[in-house]
């Protein structure tokens, strides 16, 4: 990966500190270099610190706190001003391995401001703005190495009246199949006001979409570390907004640590909010911008692509060798890197027999994921491998034996929530494999939070209600068109997904809504560093050739990608490009036809192909040329085009 650069500038500015409520002008006052994003803070008579954010000088956060409450002592109230560092300009660049843009830069305002308690604990508060980005973090200061517990942040968003919001509820911890909650796997509630009470009674995870006004702001946070928890959002009267939360009791490592920890200087994740207009949102870079930096590892073994995986839509009965098997020619044919074996292969075909498979694989230019059960006794599940990760001596050889198979990932599930230690479990796996060349891919599980930049083996993690919940029950195929409309909006912004997307012909059991394009259209619109697909062989069969040709090609690693129109929820439209070529795609959420007038002048090329919906399951195709205009889609359909 391309070293970190970075570059900083001191540039002086005169400020003053006012310690109440009233004119922002007497505040601390910080603005992006462009101008457009301004934060004022100030201190309340009980020195609280709070600020409020405005974008084009419409305010879209009306008070929102900043603080954090440790163990010996509260950093949230009974503050004075401290410090204030001259503002610094930072200038960044970095690469990724996968998702919708390569080579990225980062610049940003940022302004340090640190607060007294008036014991021997300092508060730093490190403010970041840049062209769409407002965010924060803290650093606790004292004597060195002093032992810390954070046992709260006092972090809130003070969204105006009016503003409406599109937030997935986090699950009760221990619930659900085999009590495997939470897994960031609920349907989102859409448009709803910011103080309506999650249904689940938890409050909701990240990142959670606003709009205000003209409005738009995607809420999250970035760079979590193994010294802290995985926090969510949850409306409190006394902040009048939605303030930052902690897990669950049970969310938790067996014998582990449920609240951050760890020794001073102390810094938190950053709590990071893209803002501007739809384009701006989707297009967003900022929750890798402040992730760390990527580890010292090699990186050969990290090359992206597309998947084979039998069990969505065949399940448990055949994950067995002569399935395997198929599945593997099932990848070469298409010119896939990947495929992925699940559960309990190691009963049902065994270690010995796995390397005959991975060894033929190996013949066709095919790599072999397998599926591992994270858990011990913190669920119910029985499926295996389990147990044997839970460890670092224990997985170190598992991971050994794995890398002299040849084997080339593996996807692991069933993880037990957002607590510290559970979080630490998370980064030790992506250490550890990264030694053996290992991919991962985690199900069952948590937000990745920015991780794939800072983990290069990170290749994509499901936390989504993706397609198997669609195989599961015809409720969550009739919610798919809109799930899928917003997820480009909310979910898949900052972070690859591994929804394991696309049936072309049918699913067992279940009344598809969508039409074939529509699912065309999803591994191209969905990010993930290996993109696990659900049609099988024998739908497949069905295409056409030219579909066929161009799922062959289909990248995941993206040099650039534009938002070209959409509404959460109810239709997307986005351009990814590859060198030269651009894949344009669409999906229409809503159960009424539609006419698109798409601009596709920012190509290259003059020619291309669009794959479209004419009234059948199988999609039709044509020429199409950059003064192409008009696309017409139907109920639930889509389109693809390639330039």
């Amino acid at each position: 990966m391309k070293n970190n650069v970075r570059n900083i500038i001191a540039l002086f500015v005169l400020t003053t500190f006012f310690f109440g409520c009233e004119p922002k002008e007497n505040g601390v006052s910080m603005t992006n270099q462009e101008g457009t994003l301004r934060a004022e803070l100030f201190l309340d008579k009980e020195g609280k610190p709070f600020y409020r954010l405005f974008h084009k000088d419409s305010m879209v956060l009306d008070t929102s706190y900043v603080g954090l409450v440790l163990k010996d002592v509260d950093l949230s109230k009974g503050l004075t001003l401290e410090k204030k560092e001259p503002v610094q300009q930072i200038s960044e660049s970095y690469t990724m391995f996968h998702g919708k843009q390569k080579d990225i830069g980062y610049d940003a305002n940022q302004y340090v401001i640190t607060f007294s308690s008036g014991s021997n604990w300092l508060l730093e508060c490190q403010f970041d703005l840049s062209d769409t980005g407002f965010a924060f973090r803290y650093r606790v200061l004292g004597e060195q190495d002093n032992p810390i517990q954070v046992v709260g942040e006092s972090s809130s968003y003070g969204f105006p009246q009016n503003t409406i919001s599109w937030m997935q509820p986090m699950s009760k911890a221990k619930t659900g199949w085999s009590d495997t909650n939470p897994s960031y796997e609920e349907n989102y509630q859409m448009g709803i006001p910011v103080n309506e009470p999650s249904p689940l009674g938890e409050g909701y995870v990240y990142p959670a979409l606003f709009k205000t006004g003209e409005s738009w702001l995607l809420v999250s946070e970035t760079n979590l570390h193994e010294n802290y928890c995985g926090t969510r959002l949850i409306y409190d009267e006394d902040k009048n907004g939605l303030a930052v939360s902690f897990p669950q009791q049970e969310e938790v490592f067996p014998g582990g640590e449920l609240l951050p920890n760890g020794e001073l200087p102390f810094t938190t994740p950053w709590r990071i909010i893209t803002v501007g207009d739809l384009k701006q949102i989707t297009e967003s870079t900022l929750g890798t911008d402040l992730a760390a930096p990527a580890i010292d590892m090699d990186t050969t073994p990290v090359k992206g692509g597309l998947a084979t995986w039998s069990w969505v839509l065949l399940k448990d009965d055949k994950i067995d060798y002569e399935t395997s098997h198929q599945f593997i020619d099932y990848a070469a044919s298409m010119n896939w890197p990947y495929t992925l074996i699940d559960v309990n292969w190691d009963q049902k075909i065994g270690y010995e027999r796995m390397q005959e498979l991975v060894d033929y694989a190996s013949s066709k230019n095919v790599k072999v994921i397998l599926w591992y059960n994270s858990s011990g006794d913190w669920n119910s599940t029985e499926y295996t491998p389990k147990s044997k990760l839970l460890n670092s001596k224990d997985r170190r050889e598992e991971f050994a034996r794995l890398k002299k198979m040849g084997v080339g990932g593996l996807k692991i599930d069933f993880f037990g929530g957002d607590g510290q230690s559970m979080i630490a479990y998370y980064h030790g796996i992506l250490k550890d494999a990264a030694d053996f060349g290992l991919l991962i891919n985690f199900h069952g599980a948590t937000l990745p939070r920015g991780w794939h930049r800072t983990y290069p083996n990170l290749m994509t993690m499901e936390s989504i209600k993706g397609e198997e919940f669609i195989t599961f029950d015809q409720a969550n195929a009739d919610l798919q068109p809109t799930h899928s409309a917003l997820l480009p909006f909310t979910r898949n912004v900052y972070d690859p997904m591994d929804f394991t997307p696309m049936v072309l012909d049918s699913i067992p059991n279940i009344d598809r809504r969508t039409t074939t394009t529509f699912e065309l259209a999803l591994p191209i619109l969905f990010t993930s560093g290996i993109q696990h697909i659900a049609e099988i062989p024998q739908g497949m069969a069905k295409m056409p050739e030219a579909i066929v040709e161009m799922l062959s090609q289909v990248p995941v690693q993206w040099d650039e990608t534009k938002f070209v129109q959409g509404y959460p929820g109810k239709e997307v439209i986005m351009a990814r490009r590859k060198g030269t070529e651009w894949y344009v795609v669409g999906i229409n959420g809503e159960g009424t036809p539609k006419t698109w007038s798409i601009d596709l002048s920012f190509t290259e090329n003059n020619s291309g192909i669009l794959f479209y919906d004419d009234g059948t399951k199988i999609p039709a195709s044509n020429k199409i040329d950059r003064s192409h205009s008009q696309i017409e889609v139907e109920p639930y359909g889509g389109f693809v085009i390639k330039i």
